[in-house]
């Protein structure tokens, strides 16, 4: 059961979020590499400002992407199972935690002292912290705003208190599996020693069904992939048009990995801060990719960036998985 609002509840002021938002001369020089790049590429991060953030919320809902419904249905099944592991009245941190729909379901068995959502799109975390922190209101929610990788300082309050990185909805897929190694080094560098990890990992399975969940018959995930464009427009002096794109996704099978593009419809030159990049019609911009792991080989991965595997729980057909890692 949530719990009741009280007086001495606080709320999340925008004034009041911690910032590590980058320059728009850090996101010019990282957009123009990628652009200018054989095979041009824009980091999947962009995609979330608050409208792209709204945008992804609604794929969760849609009938053939399961990870979300799949993932929310384990920590509603294991949701206390989940809560012996980790243990409870300490620090719980969430990047890459949007509207903060999942962590929902193990707060109340958790009982954290201290829940830290981190995101890019400052906005919108802002707006999930508070609704938050008004249905938790023992919980001190302290938002970040910044990519995956962003350091902060934590609270003197809880510095010493066991941490616990909550990873879900398969974004380790997102990154190549070194950049993943890497990752996972940096959450081990997080929580310290005697910490753990809870992460969502995607499994390998018949390629019509991803082929599916990232070509919805609606339509979002092209919305939303196109969106990004929208967002470059936004963040410095790009000059996107839209509608010269068109949404691509399918399964590289000898990557195990579904990948996104955005294909030119047209021989077209963009203005990206101070540069002209051209891009040819039929060429396409790389805009996200996620890797299908097995259990075996992520917990590899895992063992590599100093964790040990303590319990796994999957769905019947084999979807999807929740891991749980402690720090050695």
């Amino acid at each position: 059961m949530a719990a009741t609002q009280t007086n001495n509840q606080r709320s999340i002021e925008r004034t009041h979020l911690s910032e590590n938002n980058a320059s728009s001369d850090e996101v010019s020089r990282e957009l123009i590499e990628g652009l200018q790049r054989t095979h041009k590429f824009i980091n999947p991060k962009f995609f979330y400002d608050a409208h792209g953030s709204t945008l992804f919320e609604q794929i969760t809902t849609l009938p053939e992407y399961y990870p979300t419904r799949t993932e929310l249905a384990l920590l509603s099944m294991h949701n206390n199972e989940i809560a012996d592991c980790i243990g409870q009245k300490q620090v719980l941190i969430e990047p890459g935690a949007g509207s903060c729909s999942k962590v929902r379901r193990l707060l109340p068995s958790l009982q954290p002292r201290c829940f830290i959502p981190i995101d890019i799109s400052a906005e919108f975390l802002t707006s999930s912290a508070n609704q938050l922190q008004q249905t938790f209101p023992n919980v001190d929610v302290r938002p970040i705003a910044g990519d995956m990788s962003c350091n902060y300082d934590m609270p003197d309050k809880y510095k010493f208190l066991r941490k616990t990185v909550f990873y879900p909805g398969s974004t380790i897929g997102n990154y190549e599996p070194e950049e993943a190694l890497e990752f996972l080094k940096h959450v081990h560098g997080q929580v310290g020693s005697n910490g753990g990890l809870l992460i969502g990992v995607d499994l390998q399975k018949d390629r019509d069904v991803l082929h599916q969940a990232y070509n919805d018959t609606q339509g979002v995930t092209a919305l939303f992939n196109i969106n990004i464009l929208n967002h470059c427009n936004q963040l410095i002096d790009t000059n996107f048009d839209v509608s010269c794109f068109e949404h691509v996704a399918f399964y590289n099978a000898q990557a195990c990995r579904i990948e996104m593009h955005l294909e030119s419809l047209a021989d077209q030159t963009v203005n990206v801060g101070d540069e002209i990049v051209f891009i040819a019609e039929g060429e396409r911009i790389h805009t996200e990719h996620s890797y299908k792991y097995t259990l075996e080989t992520f917990t590899r991965m895992a063992e590599d960036a100093g964790f040990k595997a303590v319990k796994h729980w999957v769905d019947g057909a084999g979807l999807f998985s929740l891991q749980y890692f402690t720090a050695i």
